[in-house]
């Protein structure tokens, strides 16, 4: 059976992104729901690398981002 090539990625800016003049985190959260691993670029670079981050490191993070603790 052949590979496919995969759909390209969704990728969405953070809200503090947008906040801040849209220069900051894009992530993809249709892959992330799918898989369980949020990509996570630098919206100045989008084709730069680009980091896989479990999900529940993720959302380890946003919260304490939220939260004043990291």
């Amino acid at each position: 059976m052949a590979k496919t090539n995969p759909s390209p990625l969704r990728w969405v800016k953070s809200s503090y992104s947008v906040e801040n003049g849209g220069s900051c985190v894009e992530w993809a959260p249709d892959h992330a729901s799918a898989t369980g691993v949020v990509p996570v670029r630098d919206s100045k670079v989008p084709t730069g690398p680009v980091l896989n981050v479990p999900a529940n490191v993720f959302t380890a993070f946003v919260t304490g981002i939220k939260e004043g603790t990291v």
